[in-house]
């Protein structure tokens, strides 16, 4: 028998109709009738997410920028990394991360890496991350980005890698693209080392994008 190869690949099922009944202000539910193996027919529906990118900035002491911010559907303030939406379809989403770090930590970086591609919760929505690592950090110049909603409640600290490594491990930080970046960040340092990362304007299958 033939060892597996690990590698997740394109596949799509034959959908007899699909139907939009949600349309919020960023987001859709939708339900599609997908043919099954065996010939069944079954609905899945499932939340239509534009996409995101998430930002690990690390400063020279090893800390990382992280963000306290109320998320209401899991009631709990959550401890999170700089991360937003791709606000327009094709996006680069190497721009759309420097935005986010800028908008929400009042940072800029030098050194840009992709640290991780994932999608959030693939059995129930089509949200598709990228996680990147950010080096050589300055503040950033101009006037802080005026908030609102959640974010003028949040709370801006850079903690050491290592706390935050602790705290994910013993169940005290929940935010996934926190916790992947954060576990990615180590291994990547146990492996060949952060400079052998992806460059940051490395292909996005799940999010294709102009450069």
């Amino acid at each position: 028998m033939n060892d597996p190869v690990i590698k997740d690949a394109p596949e799509e099922w034959e959908i007899r109709s699909s139907s939009t009944p949600f349309t919020g202000n960023k987001t859709s539910v939708r339900t599609d009738e997908v043919v099954m193996p065996d010939g069944t027919v079954a609905g899945r529906d499932y939340q239509v997410h534009p996409g995101s990118v998430a930002v690990l900035a690390l400063d020279d002491e090893d800390r990382a920028v992280v963000l306290r911010q109320y998320r209401h559907p899991v009631r709990q303030k959550l401890w999170e990394i700089p991360a937003g939406l791709l606000d327009v379809p094709g996006e680069n989403p190497l721009h759309a991360a420097r935005r986010e770090l800028y908008e929400e930590a009042h940072v800029k970086a030098e050194d840009w890496r992709v640290l991780a591609d994932v999608y959030t919760t693939p059995g129930g929505c089509d949200e598709a991350v990228r996680i990147f690592l950010a080096r050589g950090l300055s503040d950033a110049e101009g006037d802080r980005f005026e908030v609102e909603h959640e974010e003028s409640d949040m709370e801006l600290a850079r903690v050491p890698v290592a706390d935050l490594v602790r705290g994910v491990l013993s169940g005290e930080l929940h935010n996934n693209c926190l916790v992947v970046g954060v576990l990615s960040l180590v291994a990547a340092r146990a492996g060949e080392g952060l400079d052998a990362l992806r460059p940051a304007e490395a292909p996005w299958p799940a999010r294709p994008f102009e450069a």
